[in-house]
């Protein structure tokens, strides 16, 4: 089972001090622990990339309301991609995702260091008397937050050592404008755009000049209510996609809308704006949980389920799939691709084992990171902007037999922890985080390379050659998709076609910018480097290194059990030869790893699961949770170096 320890007797420690290069929503003051003693303060360390961390984001929202006079919570920004270190783009994130407390800019890692964090997101509680209490990574939290703060508020009332009161919190000035963050456009057949307005959590219908609001679907607030345009709700919608013309009448809706932080598929009906929700019951479905009866991690990924029952995660985007007949739905939030049939109104998972990296290979056994943007091109392939892994992916689908078969491929893209801004043949060409993707009428392919700021093209191979990366544009605003408006003359695959004109959604310069591609451009070649996530180096020594996984299920749970092991482990390393033994797949959480002396360093993947349940036999229908988290952990193999690691996960 591994080894077991409570949040709750952990060594008293006190809490480092709070350091980085600068603060938002604080005023433009910085903040001290010592100002915050006698508060109940939690740290959430998150890089605004990480769709979990925007999950814990969500989740800390209603401890912020249950704990508003007792609580502060305090994000600490550790950033993983280059764009992330930069504070314009920090404090953009900042108002983009509605963070309404303090958060602390920590580009060089140093808080994130002093309080040995390992994975996005990492909470760690600290109570009234400044001594740490917990540290949890990962999410789904919020629950066993809301008890442990619960029982510190009553601890420290009792011994006087509370105090009550406003925290350090400053609201930022309200900001204006048409579009706020907008994340994706489709063009309507009037000629007009319709918008994802995600700032504004509602749709946006512009004129065809790309600017003038033609009206506003949604009321701005956010929530998730169906009903007229001026009725309706999101919670930062980002992907859109239009129904087959075929289906409008028989559906009752035109337009599928992927509306994020609701988990849900909502329908828009263009004639009068009312909108429907079609999946999702607008709870999150946590990796590997329960909430969807049978549809556990190893159930068949074929297997249909009822649309509006199903918890769906963070889906990001949609498109039709011919080959499938259906929509195409990239899940961010379990890194995975999802089918809904709006005939029959099931969902079912297409792609993806829910563990997070880039793994090609058939179907149900391909690892995403984030899925994002879709595109189908002529020929019926998928293409993918993976952002996680700065990856460019395709699915190629054969179906038949029982639900759908393929294989899944990538384009561009290294890994999790590899990006940057490089041109080339496309092996060795590199995005940062890309959001948005589009075919060009010559079969190539256009990529929102998000992070960079740049469109760039990816042309498959031609004449004996190898598929090349070009770029199209650059200096953009955290482009996130990109429509193709005119198509001319097909250029052939060595070069665009003539007259394209690309509408790209500048989502950080809340605008819509259109570009024209010349005919025959094929785009500039640079290389602005690569880059590699740069985070504290573990040392470990070389030969035996005891890996240990720390769980324990909290107060009123019990580990689950009743379908097997409630526990697993996969590790895994880059480079393979990092690890000459402990590498695969166990329950133990406790395991020997035999490093090679002669591998200087690298990276342990450790991927972890612990299942829990309530322990009151009385408890007719007990609540479980999964506790899963996936590190990378950066090492440096140092002779005489501490020969265990020791990894948080509790319950």
């Amino acid at each position: 089972m591994g080894v077991v320890t409570s949040p709750r007797l952990l060594p008293r420690v006190r809490a480092s001090e709070l350091v980085g290069r600068g603060w938002l929503n604080t005023g433009g003051r910085a903040v001290t622990l010592a100002e915050l003693r006698g508060s109940i303060v939690l740290l959430d360390f998150w890089t605004f990339c990480c769709i979990n961390c925007l999950h814990v984001l969500d989740e800390l929202r209603d401890l912020e309301r249950e704990f508003a006079d007792a609580l502060v919570i305090v994000g600490v920004h550790s950033p993983k991609f280059a764009h992330e270190g930069d504070p314009a783009a920090l404090a953009a994130a900042v108002e983009r995702y509605e963070v309404r407390h303090p958060v602390l800019d920590d580009p060089e890692l140093v808080t994130w260091s002093a309080y040995t964090a390992r994975a996005w997101p990492t909470l760690v509680v600290i109570d009234p008397e400044g001594y740490i209490v917990a540290q949890l990574a990962g999410e789904g939290h919020a629950h066993n937050l809301s008890i442990l703060i619960g029982d510190l508020v009553r601890e420290h009332e009792a011994k006087g050592t509370l105090r009550r009161g406003d925290g350090p919190y400053v609201a930022p000035a309200p900001a204006s404008g048409t579009l706020r963050f907008p994340a994706a456009a489709i063009a309507l057949p009037g000629g007009t755009f319709l918008v994802a307005d995600a700032g504004h959590h509602s749709l946006a219908e512009l004129a065809a000049d790309g600017e003038t609001l033609v009206r506003r679907i949604g009321s701005g607030e956010r929530g998730r209510v169906d009903g007229g345009p001026q009725a309706a709700r999101f919670s930062e919608p980002n992907g859109l996609c239009a129904v087959p013309a075929e289906l409008r009448a028989a559906l009752g809706y035109d337009v599928v809308v992927a509306d994020t932080v609701n988990h849900a598929l909502r329908g828009l009906r263009l004639a009068d704006g009312a909108v429907t929700t079609l999946a999702g019951t607008g709870s999150q479905y946590l990796v590997g949980g329960p909430d969807n009866g049978d549809d556990a991690a190893d159930a068949p990924p074929w297997r249909p389920l009822d649309a509006r029952a199903v918890r769906l995660s963070s889906p990001w985007d949609v498109v039709w799939s011919p080959a499938a007949e259906a929509f195409v739905i990239a899940m961010a939030g379990s890194h995975t691709l999802w089918v809904f049939d709006p005939v029959a109104a099931t969902v079912r998972r297409l792609a993806g084992t829910m563990n997070e990296g880039l793994e090609d290979g058939p179907l149900a056994q391909a690892w995403f990171a984030q899925t994002s943007g879709l595109a189908v091109d002529a020929g019926g392939r998928i293409w993918l902007a993976d952002s996680e892994v700065s990856a460019l992916r395709y699915v190629d689908l054969e179906v038949g037999g029982v639900g759908t078969e393929g294989v899944v491929g990538t384009a561009v893209g290294a890994g999790l922890y590899d990006f940057g801004f490089r041109d080339g043949a496309a092996p060795q060409a590199l995005l940062q985080h890309p959001l948005g993707v589009a075919v060009l009428p010559d079969g190539s392919v256009v990529v929102a390379d998000t992070y960079n700021g740049a469109i760039r093209r990816y042309a498959p191979a031609a004449d004996g050659g190898p598929a090349q990366v070009t770029t199209l544009a650059r200096d953009l605003a955290e482009p996130s998709g990109v429509v193709v408006l005119s198509t001319g003359a097909a250029g052939g695959a060595g070069g665009t076609s003539a007259g394209v004109e690309l509408l790209v959604v500048e989502s950080a310069a809340h605008r819509l910018t259109r570009i024209r591609l010349p005919q025959g451009l094929a785009g500039e070649i640079l290389d602005a480097g690569a880059h590699r996530t740069q985070r504290p180096v573990t040392e470990v020594p070389s030969g035996a290194l005891r890996l240990e996984v720390v769980f324990a299920p909290a107060a009123g749970q019990k580990y689950d059990d009743r379908y097997g092991p409630s526990t697993h482990l996969r590790v895994s390393a880059t480079p393979p030869g990092l690890l000459l033994a402990g590498a695969g797949d166990g329950v133990d959480l406790v395991r020997e790893l035999r490093l090679d002396p002669d591998v200087a360093g690298g990276v342990l993947h450790v991927t972890a699961k612990a299942a829990s349940c309530d322990a009151d036999p009385a408890i007719e229908y007990p609540a479980c949770h999964l506790n899963t988290q996936d590190w990378g952990v950066p090492v440096r193999v140092v002779t005489g170096a501490e020969p265990t690691l020791v990894l948080p996960l509790h319950g």
